[in-house]
């Protein structure tokens, strides 16, 4: 395991094997930090203006998100989307966004036990007989009366 760097001013590293990696294969994950072009980071006014911009985009395309939530449209989706448009320069979206993968990654595996899978299967065919007795007794009790055919009153 290195902890640190031999290089002066270098970043400590440490080696997480926990992910499955073994030990002569390289992470897939690139490394933190911005991803603009050479030629944008060697110039500081550039950099900052193309942070800006990208936060700006970001942030647009985060709030259309938050406005779909409530009506049509993949709203989680377009949020995501801003979140990654904000990990190309920014390392708390791109820990958000790790996060938010190992945390998927792992629902997506506890899912799949099964049984998980029999107690979800379980649950819901519990609630759909709970609902359809509530609708048979609304049904046997008012029974079915069409708007056109509602009395005026």
């Amino acid at each position: 395991m290195n902890t640190g760097s031999d290089e002066p001013g270098g970043i400590a590293v440490t080696a997480d094997k926990a992910d499955g990696a073994s030990v002569g294969e390289e992470r897939s994950e690139p490394g933190l930090g911005s991803r603009a072009p050479e030629f944008i980071k060697a110039r500081r006014a550039l950099h900052v203006s193309w942070q800006v911009g990208v936060f700006v985009v970001g942030l647009a395309v985060v709030v259309a998100g938050i406005i779909m939530l409530p009506l049509p449209g993949p709203g989680w989706v377009v949020i995501f989307g801003g979140m990654a448009i904000w990990a190309t320069e920014f390392v708390w979206a791109q820990l958000v966004l790790r996060w938010t993968k190992r945390k998927v990654t792992e629902a997506a595996q506890k899912a799949l036990d099964p049984r998980v899978r029999r107690r979800n299967i379980t649950l819901t065919v519990i609630g759909l007989v709970i609902v359809g007795a509530l609708a048979g007794i609304y049904l046997w009790k008012f029974g079915v009366v069409m708007p056109w055919k509602i009395k005026d009153q």
